[in-house]
């Protein structure tokens, strides 16, 4: 793997397949309100959130896509990531996601949303 500083967590295919050479990736097939708890359950481990879980002007109900990147490293939990993650998987469960009320099309342009807000993160964690 290449960069080691952080990891992302996505249920994005696109990023997936950008990234899965390269870097630290945890894919699953799920919901966008699963990846939150999922980067919670790594954030009570000890991994610091490095990215804002609800990045971006895309509301949770509006795409079924997100990436997240966390720290590698593992210490303390970190009180403020917590409480990021959470307020997050709240506001999550305000919006119930329609994917009836879209084309097939309408999720490659999901996909891409997700990645440019991932990309821009990442390149803001690879400087450092």
């Amino acid at each position: 793997m290449g960069n080691k500083n952080y990891i992302v967590i996505t249920n994005n295919p696109l990023v997936l397949d950008k990234l899965k050479e390269t870097h630290n990736i945890i894919y699953r097939e799920t919901s966008f309100e699963e990846i939150l708890k999922e980067a919670r359950d790594r954030i009570h481990e000890g991994h610091v959130l490095l990215s804002h879980p609800l990045s971006g002007s895309v509301k949770p109900n509006e795409t079924p896509y997100k990436s997240i990147m966390i720290s590698e490293r593992k210490g303390e939990m970190d009180e403020g990531s917590l409480k990021l993650i959470e307020n997050a998987i709240q506001a999550c469960r305000k919006f119930a996601f329609r994917s009836d009320k879209y084309e097939a099309s309408v999720y490659d342009d999901f996909q891409l949303i997700d990645w440019t807000l991932l990309e821009s993160g990442m390149a803001s964690a690879d400087v450092g």
